[in-house]
């Protein structure tokens, strides 16, 4: 079937739309995202004043009910020996029985409306925590389109030579959005939400463990929610951070790279991350800086995720006339000859190294790991 040609004009135009309706709701996700953050340390705080007085009126009501007790125990003892005490002392037993027996009550009912308030905290804070992980995770999908889209997609018109190849370009990116939504939603699964489903079954027994093992187990099992709840934010920042971190635009691409590869590597605990900066640390232009930090992103979640591998070592050097990446993992690798078609990552890679006038070497077997090498000229 003919393919049709496109007005490349009418698509960058339309791309063009794309980019300022997908930023907007980005930006808007994110918002809503960061302030269930703040709704989540307001109520965090709050919910830790609940248990406190929880603990207290505990407390309070064991000393009272050992009061009733006694207090109950002297007039049964006034009402058996009836004639051996005066009006006054009678009445005293009495009023001191019903006043205590009063004061357990209204602990009593105190005690219930504030485990109520606490168990209703505790249900906001996980629908608190469930909206912050959608809002992130639905940025991180859209990031998939905005990742190609923000720095070089205005020309994708001239770079892709045909209509045939904006349609598989097209494709490959609708692909990639619905494997990312598969990834997020597993990871939601295996992850945040697993723990979270872990923290409300943890709750539920902190009266039992304070009841039968006493005050200092129950604060021990806190502790570990807590812990618990602070692992899921951490994976939240980690994923924002993945996005477009703030430093690229603020220090330039060296000290960004710096900080992200650490970063990967603290998450990562079972692989090894080496930087090494071998040439000159200065500002770049930032369509160079973008594009070459998307670039070595890609290579390294690349070797995280389908390489197995135990270090990765990313080398960068900056001359005045251009920029080299080398990117090498000790993986289990893969034959270049396998005629599989190109993943999404390796084929955005490329895209950026042809809008940028570079070359792109990548050199791997099965079982000795990959090396991937970028040069860019400055075109300056």
């Amino acid at each position: 079937m003919a393919i049709k040609k496109f007005d490349t004009k009418a698509l960058d135009l339309i791309l063009e739309k794309m980019i300022e309706t997908v930023g907007d709701s980005k930006d808007e996700i994110f918002r809503i995202g960061e302030q269930c953050r703040t709704d989540f340390e307001s109520i965090t705080n709050e919910l830790k004043e609940i248990k406190r007085k929880v603990a207290q009126i505990i407390n309070d009501g064991d000393k009272l009910d050992s009061q009733v007790r006694a207090a109950r125990k002297r007039l049964s003892e006034v009402s058996k020996h009836f004639k051996d005490y005066t009006e006054g002392q009678v009445r005293e037993a009495y009023e001191v029985a019903h006043k205590l027996q009063m004061d357990l009550t209204m602990n009593r009912q105190m005690e219930k409306q504030l485990r109520e308030k606490r168990d209703d905290l505790e249900r906001r804070l996980l629908g608190l925590n469930e909206t912050i992980e959608r809002a992130d995770h639905l940025v991180s999908q859209i990031s998939v389109v905005m990742n190609y889209m923000m720095s070089d997609i205005r020309q994708m018109g001239e770079a892709l030579e045909t209509a045939k190849q904006k349609q598989d370009f097209g494709l490959k990116i609708i692909e990639a959005q619905e494997d990312e939504r598969k990834r997020l939603s597993r990871e939601i699964h295996d992850g945040p939400a697993q723990m979270m489903a872990n923290v409300m079954m943890r709750s539920d027994l902190i009266e039992k463990i304070y009841n039968e093992r006493g005050s200092s187990e129950a604060i021990s099992e806190i502790r570990n929610m807590k812990k618990m709840v602070r692992s899921a934010l951490y994976e939240v920042r980690r994923i924002i951070y993945d996005l477009r971190p703030m430093a690229l635009d603020d220090l330039g691409l060296v000290p960004t790279l710096k900080k992200y590869l650490q970063t990967i590597e603290e998450y990562h605990k079972t692989t090894k991350i080496q930087f090494t900066n071998i040439g000159e640390d200065k500002r770049l232009p930032a369509k160079y800086e973008v594009a070459l930090f998307r670039m070595i992103q890609e290579s390294v979640q690349n070797a995280l995720k389908h390489a197995d591998a135990s270090v990765i070592q990313v080398k960068l050097e900056i001359k005045k006339d251009h920029v080299m990446v080398v990117i090498k993992d000790d993986g289990k690798g893969f034959d270049i000859n396998d005629k599989k078609p190109e993943s999404f990552g390796i084929l955005g890679i490329k895209e950026r190294v042809e809008l940028l006038e570079g070359e792109l070497s990548i050199h791997s077997k099965v079982g000795t790991g990959t090396l991937i090498i970028i040069q860019v000229p400055m075109n300056l």
